[in-house]
């Protein structure tokens, strides 16, 4: 991870582990971990977490598990707990044998709750949650205590296994932490450990009736797992306390918990909860649709793992809060696909051009290259022919000043290929252009230029005869809006872009464009860098739109 601030470089995590290895603290044994609830897919926010512990546990020839922390069967899905694999693993990252789960520590866990009774820490409460709720009091004025906070031992060990047996419904009773209702710290107010859950669990079934809350069961599974140092997000600062405090009085590995600042990008949410609205909603097209920050839809539009990878390692990492632009994201996706997207001529909203004095059948190998920064790419070669598409924007009947494309009369040269220069037009009935009819110039070959005509503007071009059509899907920011969620007065709904999606179904490719395949990114020239669909087929060739070459999105907001 990029070095930042702190004296004697590194971050302060870094520094830290190093501290750690230093003072021979559990024999310089480093080991971490990634542990997702499996109740949504993951995020770019998760990224920072997943890069976070697996370089740091590497740097110091440490290890990383990947744990699952799956307490809420009514939440929680396989397919998640796939989905999850699938992106840590196109992250660039592997867990080798060291796969847990949160549910194989059930026995355990389950143990600990009745050593925590029998210690007389905690207990059975029969309490309703509006009632709980309203005895847990508010940060400046102290709880109070249960009615049921002094029963016996023996009939909370006697009601806990009556829990687990299922004689009670949901939300009859729940097992509480006997800590302090007074103490300043909300979380240590006899938070609730166990609850009853009668939903199946996508592991264990029907086995258990009742399920350890994320509190009791994530910091316990990292002192199962000796996991040293334990890295969460500020959020969980609060929770740090409590973590102890089982810790403590369990007796068992101390692991530490350490904070660092949370992953914000603005434009976007990275609330599991309000992503989950967004696809239950269908105000987007599923969890990897394009538009989505989660991992599956920023893959499915194109982003590379190495652009993400790049973009966390800028970052760094602090304790201090704060929000990134996402052009800066999209600034390190840019670097990325520029140095390996092959270069391809696609026209978007076509416009038919006939040159004059091309003869009928002739035809005029063009070559290009596959990728300027890479001369390992190679070339291609492109037909030019006497029929031609061009971009419809790229032709203009009364143009304002500085427009460097075609005009009537106006010259113009087609990338890798002759200059044009515009003779007349053809208009519909609503004035709308539908031909072209231009005339080239023999001598003025791309590379071997001898017209001296002096031309400003250059513009992409297709073969009528040789292009493929495809259907390109051009995406843009979801939310309109910095902070769709910084409006306590307003739905953040309201924020959402209905420009995010665009279909352009007539669009025109090179027939080059036929040898792609999923993975391949392309930069489809002066239109921006592209990626096939997981949606495509040979048949019907579908393009997404990752990023633009520039950022424009700033200049619209001015």
């Amino acid at each position: 991870m990029e070095d930042n601030t702190n004296e004697g470089g590194g971050h302060f995590i870094d520094q830290i582990i190093r501290s750690d290895i230093a003072s021979g603290k559990h024999g310089g044994r480093i080991h971490t971990r990634f542990p997702p609830e499996p109740n949504g897919f993951l995020h770019i926010g998760h990224s920072k977490a997943i890069i976070l512990n697996f370089e740091l546990a590497a740097k110091y020839g440490g290890m990383t598990n990947l744990r699952f922390d799956d307490t809420n069967p009514a939440a929680e899905e396989t397919r998640f707990v796939e989905g999850i694999k699938e992106d840590i693993r196109w992250l660039g990252y592997d867990w080798d044998d060291r796969e847990y789960y949160a549910s194989d520590y059930f026995p355990t866990l389950f143990e600990y709750a009745i050593k925590l009774i029998k210690k007389g820490k905690a207990y059975v409460d029969h309490s309703s949650p509006e009632e709980m709720s309203k005895m847990r009091g508010t940060p400046t004025k102290p709880g109070q205590e249960s009615p049921y906070r002094q029963r016996s031992i023996e009939d909370n060990l006697e009601l806990f296994h009556r829990m687990q047996a299922g004689e009670f419904e949901e939300g009859e009773c729940v097992l509480r932490a006997k800590i302090d209702m007074s103490s300043p710290n909300m979380h240590m107010r006899d938070p609730v450990m166990y609850r009853i859950l009668n939903t199946p669990h996508h592991r264990t079934g029907t086995k258990w009736k009742i399920y350890p809350t994320y509190d009791f069961a994530h910091g316990q599974s990292d002192s199962i797992e000796k996991i040293t140092h334990s890295l969460c997000t500020l959020e969980f600062e609060n929770h740090r306390p409590l973590y102890e405090w089982f810790i403590r009085e369990l007796e068992i590995f101390p692991s530490r918990q350490i904070e660092f600042a949370r992953l914000n990008i603005n434009y976007t949410v990275m609330s599991k909860r309000k992503l989950l609205q967004l696809v239950k909603e269908k105000h987007v097209d599923g969890w990897d649709d394009p538009r989505m920050p989660t991992l599956a839809g920023m893959r499915r539009r194109g982003y590379t793992p190495q652009a993400i990878r790049n973009f966390i390692l800028k970052l760094g990492i602090a304790k201090r809060k704060h929000i990134i632009d996402l052009s800066l994201l999209e600034h390190t996706l840019r670097e990325d696909l520029n140095n390996i997207a092959l270069r391809r001529m696609v026209v978007i909203d076509p416009i038919r051009v006939v040159i004059s004095n091309f003869p009928e059948h002739h035809e005029e190998a063009m070559p290009a290259d596959n990728n300027p920064r890479d001369p390992e790419a190679g070339k291609r070669t492109i037909q030019f022919t006497k029929e031609l598409y061009i971009e419809r924007a790229d032709f203009m009947v009364d143009p304002p000043s500085k427009y460097h494309r075609l005009r009537p009369g106006g010259f113009v040269r087609l990338k890798h290929g002759f200059i044009l220069q515009c003779e007349h037009y053809q208009q519909d009935s609503e004035g709308k252009i539908i031909e072209v009819t231009c005339k080239y110039f023999p001598e003025s070959k791309s590379g071997s230029d001898t017209s001296g005509i002096k031309v400003k503007g250059v513009i992409h071009w297709v073969s009528a005869k040789y292009g493929v059509p495809i259907e390109i899907r051009l995406y843009d920011r979801l939310f309109n809006d910095e902070n769709p969620l910084g409006h306590a007065d307003r739905d953040f709904l309201e924020f959402l872009n209905p420009d995010s999606l665009k279909l352009c179904t007539n669009a025109i490719g090179e027939p080059s464009i036929l040898e792609a395949n999923k993975q391949d990114r392309y930069q489809f020239l002066r239109n921006g860098y592209f990626v096939q669909d997981t949606e495509s087929t040979p048949g019907h060739l579908i393009f997404n739109r990752t990023v633009t070459l520039r950022d424009s999105w700033s200049k619209k907001q001015k």
